[in-house]
């Protein structure tokens, strides 16, 4: 019985500091772009820093939406699109979002980021300050790189 009790006690502290984890401690930088920019500039920023989203944002740096690589390459490819350059530069980005963002704050769990990631079939998730702003987003490989350690 003795041996039990000090496993018992490492387990709640994994468990006590695994649930301490915040967004805002293991959060990366977000992959923005200004609502006003076009779908070109999506492009651009998509191909060129090889992000597989980009959460657009308004003038205060509130996400306003999430646009996805794969929805944007959809949209080119379809037969009913003019794939005329001059489109992109002319149709704004924001028209291109495909889901609402969902946002955790900075103080959020980060287990309970993963549960909202797993629940609503997300890749990542933008991370606000108080004030409703970007400052970072959080994914399913920051949790992979994160949470296991509490596991083990």
């Amino acid at each position: 019985m003795p041996q039990s009790r000090p496993r018992n006690s490492v387990i709640a502290n994994k468990s006590r500091a695994a649930r301490s984890l915040t967004c805002g401690q293991v959060m990366c930088a977000p992959n923005v772009l200004n609502r006003d920019a076009s779908v070109a500039d999506a492009l651009d920023k998509i191909t060129s820093k090889d992000w597989d989203h980009l959460f657009i944002v308004n003038s205060e740096r509130v996400p306003i939406g999430r646009i996805h690589a794969v929805a944007l390459l959809k949209i080119i490819a379809k037969k009913t699109v003019n794939r005329d350059i001059a489109w992109m530069h002319t149709i704004p980005a924001r028209q291109l979002i495909t889901q609402e963002t969902l946002t955790m704050r900075q103080s959020t769990p980060l287990l309970k980021a993963a549960a909202l990631m797993l629940t609503h079939d997300l890749n990542q998730l933008a991370v606000t300050n108080t004030d409703g702003q970007i400052v970072g987003s959080v994914s399913h490989s920051i949790v992979a790189r994160h949470l296991p350690r509490f596991i083990l």
